[in-house]
């Protein structure tokens, strides 16, 4: 199973450990992720409020350099995945769009080849069964909120990946790494990273709906399948609450960190040393760590 992978300018810098741990698992699973070549900017999120072509070709360049590779694309960032998915969409239903964006990049594009969030990819296209069966430190006990965000499901027309309102692949994934994936009503709801910064009194109570949600339905943690969101979650706690009161203490982590885990790598290697909320208290309580790896060399 062979695909072109797009990192993405947030797996680079600050979410760089969704990259290292995507990157471990994916080989963990025999998936063969082959960076694009020279890939660039997808514009997200500047680009579609800028202007449209632009914010088409940016994507439109990365999957041209896939499709002449006659690849289909894994993207595990939902905001890049968002964006290509739109300029593939675009590109298919207008031959004015396509030839307007072939000029613009330079080369051919005909968005023959698919983009797949990289959530899809190990769940749907490699299967919950056969993850399940490399797991040997099961998620025992650990109580999971399911977080997708804005971007990962909607428009549904358009990413054309599971439900808008109630999706489930990474629920589905939890109960296959052992954990148990809570019932909670925010899982789609926006967390307001793009105002954190310039607008945290817009912001900050779309965290705390988040932060009470998950811990009213009993979640120990997040997870989450996009840099942003997890950047916001992670690190917005202690604000949030001085703000606006309560107390938050939930882990964050990237999906890929959990598989991470269950499939026997060290929390150092996937990256946790860099999350805000230290999440090691978590896994000690749960005694997630308890068992000595036994399966992880023979993958």
């Amino acid at each position: 199973m062979k695909y072109a992978y797009y990192p993405g300018c947030s797996l680079e810098s600050t979410g760089i450990e969704y990259n290292i741990s995507a990157k471990l698992v994916a080989k963990h699973l025999g998936v063969e992720m082959v960076e694009i070549d020279d890939w660039n900017c997808c514009g997200a999120s500047a680009a579609h409020l800028t202007n449209h072509m632009l914010a088409l070709a940016l994507p439109a360049r990365n999957l041209a350099i896939a499709e002449q590779q006659g690849l289909d694309v894994a993207v595990p960032c939902a905001a890049c995945f968002n964006r290509m998915k739109h300029t593939e969409t675009a590109v298919r239903e207008s031959s004015a769009t396509r030839a307007d964006v072939c000029h613009v990049i330079e080369m051919d594009y005909r968005a023959t080849n698919t983009t797949y969030n990289l959530l899809d990819v190990l769940v749907n296209k490699v299967g919950s069964e056969v993850i399940a069966a490399k797991v040997v430190k099961p998620l025992t006990g650990l109580k999971v909120a399911c977080y997708y965000g804005c971007l990962l499901v909607r428009p549904p027309k358009v990413t054309q990946f599971d439900d808008p309102e109630n999706p489930m692949t990474m629920d589905r994934l939890v109960k296959a790494l052992g954990g148990t994936p809570v019932q909670w009503a925010y899982k789609v709801e926006c967390c307001g990273a793009g105002h954190s910064t310039t607008k945290p009194s817009v912001a900050f109570p779309m965290l705390q709906a988040i932060y009470q949600n998950a811990q009213a339905a009993g979640a120990d943690c997040l997870a989450t399948a996009c840099p942003l969101c997890f950047l916001n979650l992670d690190m917005r706690q202690a604000e949030v609450k001085s703000g606006q009161g309560g107390s938050y203490n939930l882990p964050v982590f990237y999906f890929t960190q959990l598989m991470g885990i269950s499939m026997g790598y060290a929390p150092k290697e996937l990256g946790m040393a860099k999350h805000f909320v230290n999440p090691m208290a978590l896994l000690d309580a749960k005694d997630v760590l308890r068992h000595p790896t036994t399966r992880r060399e023979e993958a």
